[in-house]
């Protein structure tokens, strides 16, 4: 209406003020409701395309879009595995902050396991205390063991000795006696010093291996028994949260409530623009958004990233050949949209449904020094056209509350 009503300014009025004013004819005599096409024809003709050529500029290269959210993501509550609820710390709904506890499974054999491994690291220190004590029994035999070769070993070369002398002072079959007998205080002496090197081993290999095997276990039991208190990732807010102590949780079926971020749907604003605009979105346009639960403000905005894909097209792969007409209707351009200013979205609920316009700029084409006369008119018109669209969108800002509240039978 806006546009008829300028272009008939331009066209129609003239028009009338030539035929009124120039020719003398007048309204309800020779200009009347029947012979108005007749005698207007050419001003209204050239309104009707001039209407149309100025909205296609307008709607091509300042794109307007309703399908504008704050979108969000949500963050399932739900524990990694099966169990049954023992305490909870949060109401159905309400605040909470990244680590606090929200609610606590039952954890006794998680406990348990923790406890037994605490033990086996007990056991296996105990274990290390007493191998030291073997390693002083052991240094003892092996003095003891030594002591006795050498007294054997001396009293064997004392009689080889006498009996080099005189060899009928010392029978042969008492020296065999004697070597025997060194040979197996040797052998003696060789058992204890190798049953201290494996107390030795067993301290410095296996022992550590064990405590260290025993620690991991521990580990994983404090892993396990941490699991069953399921905390808030971050900072946000629990809604929909309705388990009492004594449910039983399973992660497959459901989760137990979500989760919102605190910045969740407050900083970047998502808008769906027709996809024959994909060649005029550009990041870094201006945008201006109004939104529903924030009436009568326009947000200005900027485009700070244009999806280069349209969602309609994502198929997954199956046993059944893609048929072009099921897409029924045709996707969007998604486009990324941030406040211009730091805080423009406060007060913006996030989900909250708008309306975008977003502005062509072709300042720097038109200061460059290759672009011909013309070329600079036309751009100057385009840019200049934007203005229409946002004296638009502040008439919706006006009107969407009022068209909401009173018109739409709330």
């Amino acid at each position: 209406m806006l546009e008829l009503l300028f272009c008939a300014l331009l066209t129609v009025c003239p028009d009338y003020l030539y035929r009124r004013f120039r020719q003398g004819k007048r309204i309800g005599k020779e200009i009347t409701l029947y012979s108005v096409w007749f005698e207007l024809r050419w001003g209204i003709t050239a309104c009707v395309m001039l209407t149309i050529a100025l909205i296609t500029v307008i709607f091509y290269y300042h794109p307007s879009t309703t399908s504008a959210t704050l979108y969000y993501r949500t963050i399932p509550i739900m524990p990694e595995t099966i169990g049954r609820v023992a305490e909870v710390h949060v109401g159905t709904s309400g605040m909470v902050a990244k680590g606090a506890p929200i609610f606590r499974l039952d954890s006794t054999k998680q406990e348990a396991a923790v406890e037994t491994a605490r033990r086996r690291i007990a056991e296996v220190d105990a274990a290390l205390v007493v191998a030291r004590v073997e390693i002083l029994q052991s240094e003892s035999r092996i003095l003891e063991a030594r002591s006795a070769h050498q007294q054997a070993l001396d009293e064997l070369r004392t009689k080889q000795e006498l009996r080099r002398r005189n060899g009928d002072i010392v029978a042969t079959r008492e020296i065999e006696k004697l070597e025997n007998l060194v040979a197996g205080r040797q052998a003696a002496m060789d058992a204890t010093v190798a049953a201290r090197n494996t107390v030795q081993v067993k301290i410095s290999t296996l022992l550590p291996a064990e405590r260290a095997s025993a620690e991991a276990a521990l580990a994983q039991a404090q892993v396990d028994l941490d699991k069953r208190v399921i905390r808030a990732g971050v900072d946000g807010r629990v809604e929909q949260f309705v388990l009492r102590v004594g449910d039983l949780v399973n992660p497959v079926m459901r989760p137990a409530g979500v989760l919102i971020p605190q910045e969740a749907g407050r900083k970047v604003l998502q808008a769906g623009f027709s996809q024959i605009e994909a060649q005029v979105m550009k990041v870094g346009m201006v945008a201006e958004v109004t939104c529903m639960s924030k009436p009568w403000t326009v947000i200005p905005m900027v485009v700070s990233n244009v999806q280069d894909y349209i969602a309609a097209g994502q198929f997954r792969g199956g046993e059944l050949l893609i048929d072009p007409r099921q897409v029924a209707r045709p996707g969007t351009i998604l486009t990324f949209l941030e406040p211009l200013y730091a805080g423009g979205l406060e007060g913006v609920t996030p989900g909250s449904s708008c309306i975008a316009n977003a502005y062509s700029s072709n300042h720097e084409e038109i200061e460059a020094k290759e672009t011909g006369a013309s070329r600079r008119i036309a751009l100057h018109a385009v840019d200049a056209v934007g203005i229409v669209h946002a004296f638009l969108l502040r008439i919706q800002a006006l009107v969407l509350p009022i068209r909401t509240l009173v018109f739409s039978g709330h």
